[in-house]
Parts: structure tokens; sequence; C-alpha cells
């Protein structure tokens, strides 16, 4: 549980690594154990497609029925497409399931320039190729951390072609309140010389710990394209640009969803230990519209809330979606 003098204090997350967040390092390149249902998962028939969106590849993974009803899920800030991998077979048993890489992260092309508005676009475009849009039921997101601020965004500007969204620990408040500041980065990502080096140093953002290795090792994996550094040598390197917030932080900083109406119904989802959504976040939250938005806690999460219980969220999201947004 965590501590109620917390409530009012500012957000604030650990800037600086230590050792123990290098969850893989001990591993040395090896696989941690997995469990029956995380192979099973892993096992599950999966389609994969690619659209242009304003000159940008925009690749994507599917699952399901096509003709079921539309789930569009959302990765987070510098993640992809496959966190989804091992949660998207359990929603596909009642949705046609898309998860797409954003530009500028996972196998989608990397642009010069990033908006929220073309983030949305991306969100529609993907929908309309998979065929989400082809159901007589409106397709529903789910987007975690820095997906839900292109979910709000969706909403907002095309929220009429959805039939809700489901923001999972995203904190979202005007600017100038406690709201995180995303980090800048001013250097390329390294090279390193091959896949056990990289995995010693990956970690999660913001830091965090998690009990999970063999869900982070599985998305480091899959966080990796083979590189040249400059010395000409081979090797391997993170797929997302680096530079994104550096591209994006103007609107970041002035962008303020809570004075904004969306044209359909927001569900919000937190960790329960979350440093981005505290219970205080996490009320201010509920109250930017009226009725209170639902709030849904995932018990002994923290803001990665899919890694830290990916069961429990699965069934937290079928709970939800099998009433919720009313008709």
């Amino acid at each position: 549980m965590r501590n109620p003098s917390d409530d009012t204090a500012p957000v604030r997350t650990r800037s600086a690594p230590s050792e123990a967040d290098f969850l893989l390092k001990p591993y040395g390149g090896a696989r941690p154990a997995a469990p029956d249902w995380f192979r099973r998962a892993l096992a599950a028939p999966v389609r994969t497609g690619e659209t242009t969106v304003d000159g940008a590849v925009i690749r994507w993974r599917q699952w399901g029925d096509p003709s079921k009803p539309g789930l569009l899920l959302a990765h987070g800030n510098g993640a992809h497409a496959h966190w989804w991998d091992f949660i998207a077979p359990f929603l596909a048993e009642d949705w046609n399931v898309v998860a797409p890489d954003f530009s500028g992260m996972g196998d989608s092309d990397w642009r010069e320039s990033y908006t929220f508005s073309t983030f949305a676009n991306e969100q529609v475009a993907v929908s309309e190729a998979a065929g989400l849009f082809d159901h007589a039921r409106k397709p529903i997101i789910v987007a975690h951390s820095f997906g839900g601020f292109v979910a709000m965004t969706t909403a907002i500007r095309h929220g009429d072609r959805f039939a809700g969204a489901v923001v999972v620990d995203t904190h979202i408040e005007p600017p100038g309140s406690d709201r995180p500041r995303p980090p800048q980065r001013r250097n390329p990502n390294p090279v390193y010389p091959d896949v056990t080096a990289a995995l010693a140093r990956f970690r999660l953002a913001p830091l965090q710990p998690c009990a999970n290795h063999f869900v982070v090792d599985y998305i480091a994996r899959h966080s990796l394209r083979e590189a040249t550094a400059d010395d000409g040598t081979n090797g391997v390197t993170w797929k997302f640009d680096p530079f994104i917030f550096s591209k994006l932080i103007a609107e970041w900083d002035k962008m303020d969803l809570t004075r904004l109406d969306t044209k359909c119904p927001i569900a919000f989802m937190r960790g329960e230990l979350s440093e981005l959504v505290p219970p205080a976040a996490a009320a201010r939250m509920q109250a930017i519209q009226d009725p209170p938005i639902p709030m849904i806690t995932i018990p002994v999460a923290y803001h990665h809330v899919m890694l830290d219980q990916p069961l429990a969220f699965v069934s937290a999201v079928r709970g939800l979606l099998a009433g919720w947004p009313h008709d």
C-alpha cells in the first residue's frame, strides 16, 4: 500500500540509475526462465502490416479474428508494439487487436519532426488500414504512458470514430503543474558490440523494479537493431529515435489536455506503486470531466503495469471493456 503522506507530494522520478536498475545484467545474455502462460501467448498467431502516414511507414502487429470489434493498443515512449505480444493474445479472444509502432519507435520510420497530431493521425490511419473501422462497433484504444497522450489527442481530434480510450498510467495535468517533463537527449543512441552488452545496459524508464525479468528480457531484445559504430565496427543499438522529445518539447510544454473535450469516453488505469500517477494526481485526473472519469488501480504495479502485473492487467482490461463504454 502507498503511504498516504505521499499523496500531496510533487511527482518525482529518479534520473540516475543504480546497478540494481540494470535488471538483465546478471544473466550475461541468457534468457530468464519464463512461465508457461507467457510462452503460450508468444506462440499465438500474429499478422503484420504497414501503411504510410505523412511520409513515414508505420508498422503494426495484429491478433485475432478480423470480424470481431477492434482494439488498438498503443505503447509508451521509446517502446514498441512487442510490449503487447504477451498481452494481446488474451484480448484477442474477444477483439480484433492491433498494436502499431509509433513513428520514431520500434520498426516504424523516423521523422524530421514529431507532433501529437501526427501521432494521432497514425492511430487513425492504422485503424483504417487494419480494418478496425470495418466493424459495426467502433474500436477502442488502450494506451500506456506516452501513448496515453496520443490517445487523448486522438479522442479530442478523432473521437467520433472510436468508442472510447483507456489511458494507462499517463500523468495528465496542465502545464505548470507537477507534471514530469520528459528528458531531452543530446547524443545519439550508443552502439554496443553485441546483444549481450546491450541487454546489460537495458533499463526501464522511468526507473523502477520489475520482478518479471523474462518480460523485460523479451522487450529488450525487440528494442535492438543492427548498427555500425563511428569506428566502422558492427554492433547493435536501440531502435527508437533519441531526439523525439527534443523535436516535440515545445508542443509538450504548452499542451493542456485537461481543457479540451474528448469526443469519446475516457477511462484511466494506474499502477498502485506508480511514481508518475500517485493517488493525488489520480484524483485530479478523474476530476477533469463531470461525472468523474473512471480510475482503475492495479495492485502491486509500478508505472509499467503490463510488465509488473500482466495477468492482472489483462483481467482489468477485460472487465472494463465488458461493460464500458456504456451505449
